[in-house]
């Protein structure tokens, strides 16, 4: 292969000379060691009484906690100047009976008072009904109900508890504020049942006074509630999507209807002019043979004259 290869190339592989060795410039190699390591424990004497005034940063798990006491003992202490403020018994406001008063609470936002009525007073005579509302004059969701005769309340304080108005299940109680002692709403940290307790495995799922078999009771019944109005959501889309196909294909078999006979008219018209043509042609020809008859027995004639 050398002898087919020019001298330009092969003097690109020929070896270069060895390096020249040099020897170390401080010391020898073998001899070289490296530096000794060692810890901080001979120094700390010298680091005590440094800085006396030093504080040591928080950290970011410490500073959260900070805060989240600040804010519990700012909540704590509003809680406690409004529990003081708060007294039922000595308010000029409330002139119902406590003891035929009835709570309703979870309230539509959308519900009327009337609305509230027509639903309570199959109980018995209702003699006021109270909607709580905010100083913007938004309703905040939970109404008191006086009855005359305290047997009606006991009637719905039993059988009213769940009830679904405007497709929100309401909560049913007796006024406790003055006829508990010792009794806090739930803004004050009090109110009733343990469903806001701290998170989702703390909390109930049910009110104070439902117990679990009764939630799990109108939870089956919310649930086949829903899964009844799903049903008959979906067969309304079925017989709306029936009606469309059927319209469709209606409208496919008309204009399927009008092109056909758009294409008899078209080859009944296009036939009647062949025919047209036809006789035109036959006429034509007719004639041409009569009068080629007829120059041919011209000059036969005028021969035999």
């Amino acid at each position: 292969m050398k002898d087919s290869l020019p001298p330009n190339l092969l003097s690109l592989f020929v070896a270069r000379p060895p390096l020249n060795f040099l020897p170390p410039v401080d010391r020898d190699f073998s001899r070289r060691t490296g530096p000794v390591i060692s810890g901080v424990a001979q120094f700390l004497d010298r680091c005590k009484n440094h800085d006396v005034d030093y504080k040591p940063s928080e950290s970011i798990e410490e500073k959260k906690q900070k805060k989240l006491a600040e804010k519990r003992a700012k909540v704590e202490e509003h809680l406690a100047k409004e529990l003081e403020k708060w007294s039922p018994s000595t308010n000029e406001k409330i002139k119902s009976d406590p003891y035929k008063t009835l709570f309703v609470a979870r309230i539509n936002y959308e519900t009327s008072e009337k609305q509230l009525k027509r639903h309570f007073e199959i109980y018995g005579q209702i003699k006021s009904i109270n909607m709580v509302y905010d100083l913007n004059g938004k309703p905040r969701g939970y109404a008191f109900i006086e009855y005359e005769r305290e047997k009606d309340l006991k009637a719905a304080y039993k059988d009213a508890d769940g009830m679904k108005i405007d497709l929100r299940r309401v909560l049913v109680d007796v006024e406790r504020g003055r006829t508990v002692k010792g009794w806090k709403p739930r803004r004050l940290g009090g109110g009733l049942g343990g469903t806001r307790l701290g998170g989702p495995e703390v909390n109930q799922k049910y009110s104070g006074r439902v117990s679990s078999s009764d939630y799990d009771s109108h939870h089956d019944r919310d649930r086949r509630d829903r899964d009844r109005d799903r049903d008959r959501d979906r067969d309304k889309d079925r017989d709306r999507d029936r009606h469309r196909r059927s319209s469709r294909d209606r409208d496919r078999d008309r204009d399927r209807d009008r092109n056909r006979d758009r294409d008899r008219d078209r080859d009944r018209e296009s036939r009647r002019d062949r025919d047209r043509d036809r006789d035109r042609d036959r006429d034509r020809d007719r004639y041409r043979d009569r009068d080629y008859r007829r120059s041919s027995r011209s000059p036969h004639r005028d021969r035999d004259r």
